[in-house]
């Protein structure tokens, strides 16, 4: 394969030809690669388009290494094609901006402006992510373009002159030779992620990831992560490339630890990579500081020093004969000259080619490839250690085995005299369940007591009020109709013989005396609210009825909402006197259910939600509130009771439901009533579910199926 790929890139070389002074190109066909260039060094970067056409410029060649400074370039283009269109590519998709200028008639204008700093979608070309500029020149016909370059990442300016076709046919070569190692990348990726979801070591999920940054990372130097990955984020296109350098060096340090062990084999190279690591945090945060260009050039010293130290790290482990280090050795060692040459490169030191260009590239794929090699040997090493821990286990097993038999012996007898004990204890532990069935019997009837309390007291309340309207009309009606008598007696002893008028006189006077039109009128209110008080006792008769259902003890279909209102009517009283009752009850469909017991769990639900109002302090802005909604959802029927009260702790609604549990006092509950709801809600085929929080209230959601099941 390395054959083949030097082979494809000496093709290319090929192709490349050049017939030119510094800065003068004549071009005939084909791709013409400019060697050298006319350059000025801006070192202030103060100089516009038109400050430089008259600037000193000087020969220089394509690799300007990293510097803060504007470079300047100066071609004079000659077309001696029979193209009248050439285009300028420039193959460093890093540079942060470069501006395209045509000098022509004595004026300069700008042709193309793009670089690192726009968006990628921004770029006038957005086919490759090299910058290219179209040039218009006639047969036989000389142009100048300048080209300003600013940039903080290494300003080496590959160019390349030709036609469409051949710009065009040269970016497919570019994209088949990088399109080969992210396949490789692509390869390594799904293969190791299919290894980690088998074997579930962890060292491939951490190799995983440094292959996905190491990939990243090479997709970011190539251009092709802003194409397709982010084309709209200027800010990711900025500072994209310095991230992909710290996120993949992090991820080696981390990789190379986990696969090394280092806290094991060697806990003071682990801390050293650890600062390795600090370090590239600290670089990140000289870039967003503003110190782009000596982050840069950190970044560059931290590649080789972090490649030199795990290659190190590696060699001692190697020393300490663990194997699967040996590939991890070689892997690395192959990967550093990659980076030497790449930082090399970078410095100037080494000329900018083919081969330096993708070099990372190739020194990443040989790198990758060999890892699997090594973490699959570390598999090799895992089935080796656990053949040996299996005949380990087989030869304790044995002994084990002949330890059991002579045990054996020894347990029969102690079972057998556990039986008999057992036994024994069988026959206690009966007596004691039939006592407290017993017990618990009476605990429920206990329960029942309470509840029955409850509604009594409500009830005789319920029924005082009515009574009350009564019993105060009677004796101001009795009064009345004494008066309405005295006129009456008066009429019947008028005298026919004697002079009428006189005596109608004295019982016109009379009448006034007694003023018989407000004692009519008095008598017909104190009727009415006799008549209310007798019509609210038979509705409280009626809500008892309701209620109790004592005729009712099968599965009857009734309306939910009925019980809700005759159960708040008979408890009534209990309410404090600042509640607010909110009642939303929606339209239901009749629910085939044991209507007392279905009235019993409303009437336990209420009387803790009121509980729980009661013993809270409310400020002046709330109001002690009781929710009661119904509504119909598909073949259930819901019913959600809510309170603002005191609310429960989470580990107080987990054993809300268990018997003989209650917050309440001594001597105030049994700690059944929730009990008997959950067990006549569960009886009937339904659900009950809680919602509360401490300060805030509770809130009780039952949920009843149209038709019962299994009710008992």
């Amino acid at each position: 394969m390395h054959r083949l790929l030097s082979t494809y890139i000496l093709l290319l070389l090929s192709f490349y030809t050049s017939e030119s002074n510094a800065g003068e190109v004549f071009y005939k066909n084909g791709i013409h690669y400019v060697e050298t260039f006319d350059a000025f060094i801006d070192k202030r970067g103060s100089l516009k388009a038109a400050d430089v056409v008259n600037a000193p410029f000087g020969k220089h060649s394509s690799n300007f290494g990293i510097t803060q400074s504007t470079i300047w370039l100066r071609l004079r283009l000659t077309n001696q094609s029979l193209e009248d269109s050439l285009y300028i590519e420039v193959r460093n998709p890093l540079l942060e901006e470069i501006t395209f200028y045509k000098y022509e008639n004595g004026q300069i204008r700008s042709m193309v402006e793009s670089g690192r700093k726009y968006a990628y979608s921004q770029r006038p070309f957005t086919a490759t992510p090299n910058y290219i500029c179209p040039v218009r020149i006639p047969n036989n016909q000389t142009i100048t373009v300048f080209v300003r370059i600013r940039s903080n990442s290494p300003i080496h300016l590959p160019t390349y002159i030709g036609s469409l076709q051949h710009v065009s046919e040269q970016s497919f070569d570019d994209v088949l030779l990088v399109g080969l190692f992210f396949g490789i990348i692509a390869i390594m990726f799904f293969y190791n992620l299919f290894i980690f979801l088998t074997v579930k070591d962890k060292s491939y999920l951490y190799y995983i990831f440094y292959i996905l940054f190491v990939g990243l990372a090479q997709l970011v130097l190539n251009g092709y992560a802003a194409k397709y990955f982010w084309p709209d984020s200027r800010w990711l296109s900025v500072n994209g490339f310095l991230l992909s350098g710290v996120f993949s060096g992090v991820a080696t340090g981390v990789f190379a630890q986990n696969f090394l062990k280092t806290k094991f084999y060697s806990p003071a190279l682990n801390r050293l990579i650890n600062v390795m690591i600090g370090m590239y945090f600290f670089v990140l945060v000289l870039h967003f500081a503003g110190f782009k260009y000596l982050a840069f050039n950190l970044i560059n010293i931290f590649a080789t020093i972090g490649s030199s130290l795990i290659i190190y790290t590696a060699y001692k482990i190697v020393r300490l004969h663990y194997l699967p280090a040996r590939y991890f050795l070689i892997a690395f060692s192959i990967f550093l000259l990659a980076v030497i040459i790449y930082v090399f490169r970078t410095a100037d030191i080494v000329s900018y080619n083919t081969f330096t260009a993708y070099i990372l590239e190739i020194g990443a794929a040989i790198q990758i490839t060999l890892l699997s090699f090594a973490l699959a040997d570390k598999i090799n090493v895992y089935m080796n250690e656990r053949t040996q821990a299996r005949l380990e286990a087989l030869r304790i097993s044995q002994e084990n085995e002949k330890l059991i038999k002579e045990q054996n012996i020894v347990l029969k007898k102690e079972v057998k005299a556990r039986t008999v004990a057992l036994e024994k204890a069988n026959e206690d532990l009966s007596g004691t369940l039939e006592q407290l069935k017993l017990a618990q019997a009476k605990l429920v009837d206990s329960e029942k007591m309470v509840s029955l309390g409850q509604l009594t007291a409500g009830l005789a309340h319920e029924i005082n009020n009515p009574i009350n309207f009564v019993t105060s009309n009677i004796r101001p009606l009795e009064l009345d109709i004494h008066d309405i008598f005295d006129v009456l007696k008066q009429y019947e002893s008028i005298d026919p013989a004697a002079n009428i008028k006189p005596q109608l006189d004295k019982i016109d006077s009379f009448k006034k005396e007694i003023d018989v039109e407000y004692i009519a009128q008095e008598i017909k209110s104190l009727l009415s609210g006799i008549k209310e008080g007798a019509n609210r006792t038979a509705e409280i008769v009626k809500n008892l009825k309701n209620f109790v259902r004592l005729d009712q003890s099968s599965l009857k279909s009734v309306n939910l909402n009925e019980g809700i209102e005759s159960t708040l009517v008979l408890i009534r009283n209990s309410f404090p006197g600042n509640m607010r009752i909110e009642k939303n009850l929606g339209k239901l469909n009749l629910v085939e259910c044991a209507p007392g017991k279905i009235n019993q769990v409303f009437m336990n639900v209420i009387t803790n939600a009121v509980q729980a109002i009661k013993a809270k302090s409310y400020n002046d802005n709330e109001i002690p509130t009781l929710t009661i909604t119904t509504w119909q959802q598909g073949a259930n029927v819901m019913v959600s009771i809510k309170d603002n009260g005191i609310g429960m702790s989470a580990d107080v609604v987990k054993m809300v439901y268990e018997p003989f549990f209650t917050t309440k006092d001594v001597g105030e509950g049994t700690g059944l009533g929730m009990s008997i709801v959950k067990g006549i809600i569960d009886n009937h085929g339904g659900n009950l579910q809680i919602q509360s929080f401490e300060g805030v209230g509770t809130e009780f959601i039952l949920t009843l199926p149209v038709t019962s099941m299994n009710q008992k």
